[in-house]
């Protein structure tokens, strides 16, 4: 399987790796206060609550200098978090464009779960931010003392040109056109997928999924990195519902030999992808596969390491919903320190928060458990099915 063709760079670039809000936020607000020209926000969420506020209210600061600032939400999944954010935002003089504004006649179009996943922010080309954080409190939804387990990268350098690309096409495709509610198919996502090498040499690189000229470039990359391993496969998916090809792709590294632990939603946060998660379990398990689940809040991570080399940090889950239907964007870094760092994070996480899923428990599990598993399964695969999705 071949990789997305990559345009070499001779410049280094500088990946930061950035755990939960807490860091992220910091890092984010800090970017967004220096900014003298030109910000592109891109989120899935974003929440009329206190963080929200404060970024909100950074942006307009922004604005209030002369910044050009650009904000896309997508329409269904902040649409029962946006609240007055919108307006406050507009006001401010942020120009603001909504990804399929949710409307009453469209709520049965099969194309209403193609949506705006990705979070990116670039700030005046030369810092960008990628991964898998909404603009939302890390304790809104979870559990007072325990933030949700999500990450992100700050980047500087040439890959950040990329980044910008696709953000700056996106938004004047939503301007320029008015096709904020569009089919994807009038708003093709051309960016190539390149590399540029990072400090000693190593390389990063960025990737997005949309439903026309990228549909599996993440999924993609994915399976190269798993095909390949030698020794070790770690990842952590807040949804996973994997396909044929990536389950298989699993099992055969198991099989060669290859370690593989997947740190997975622990929590019950909704109960069909919940359930249909754990269909797969029985499988992998069988195989060889470490599963350890996620208990100490919500996990909202979508990234892996591979050989303790290879690493991505994004925006996209290893479920249909992310692999087949929604905009992404992950980058990728083939750098020894970063993806020891990454590493190091996951292994605390399933050492401090997670509870190994042992196959003999798992073969025990009750005749209840066992039923919600398949019927969350079926109805998954049914739905795949009704929108045409039903051979991945």
């Amino acid at each position: 399987m071949k990789s997305a063709a990559r345009l070499p760079s001779a410049t280094a670039n500088d990946v930061r790796l950035l755990c939960c809000g807490a860091e992220y936020f910091s890092a984010l607000i800090t970017a967004i206060q220096a900014a003298t020209d030109e910000i592109h926000l891109e989120t899935y969420i974003f929440a009329d609550d206190v963080m929200g506020q404060k970024i909100a209210q950074t942006l307009i600061d922004a604005a209030s200098r002369g910044v050009s600032v650009h904000v896309v939400y997508d329409g269904f999944g902040s649409s029962s978090w946006i609240g007055g954010m919108d307006q406050q935002l507009r006001a401010g003089g942020v120009q603001v464009a909504v990804y399929r504004p949710e409307r009453g006649w469209q709520l049965l179009r099969r194309s209403r779960l193609r949506r705006m996943h990705r979070k990116i922010t670039v700030i005046d080309g030369s810092i960008a931010f990628v991964g898998g954080i909404n603009v939302i409190d890390d304790l809104n939804m979870s559990e007072p003392r325990s933030p949700r387990f999500d990450f992100a990268v700050s980047l500087r350098g040439p890959l950040v040109a990329l980044i910008e690309e696709a953000t700056d096409k996106l938004w004047r495709r939503l301007h320029r056109l008015r096709l904020s509610d569009a089919l994807d198919a009038a708003l093709p996502d051309d960016t190539p997928t390149i590399t540029a090498p990072v400090a000693d040499a190593r390389s990063a690189w960025f990737a997005v999924r949309d439903n026309i000229s990228h549909r599996r470039d993440i999924e993609q990359e994915y399976l190269i990195a798993i095909g390949e391993a030698k020794t070790e496969v770690m990842l952590a998916n807040a949804y996973f519902v994997p396909g044929r090809r990536f389950r298989r792709a699993l099992i055969d590294a198991a099989e060669r030999g290859v370690k593989i632990r997947l740190l997975l939603q622990g929590r019950q946060e909704y109960w069909l992808q919940h359930f249909a998660t754990r269909a797969v379990y029985g499988t992998l398990l069988a195989a060889g596969v470490e599963i350890h689940d996620y208990e100490r809040s919500f996990l909202h991570a979508k990234v892996a390491v591979v050989d303790s080399r290879w690493a991505t940090v994004g925006s996209s889950n290893i479920d249909p919903f992310s692999l087949l239907l929604a905009r992404e964007a992950n980058v990728f870094v083939d750098d020894t320190a970063f993806a020891s760092e990454l590493k190091q994070q996951l292994e605390a996480a399933i050492a401090a928060d997670s509870r190994p899923v042992l196959p003999a428990h798992w073969e025990n599990r009750s005749w209840w458990n066992r039923t919600l598993t398949w019927v969350a399964y079926g109805v998954a695969r049914a739905m795949l099915g009704v929108m045409g999705y039903g051979r991945h």
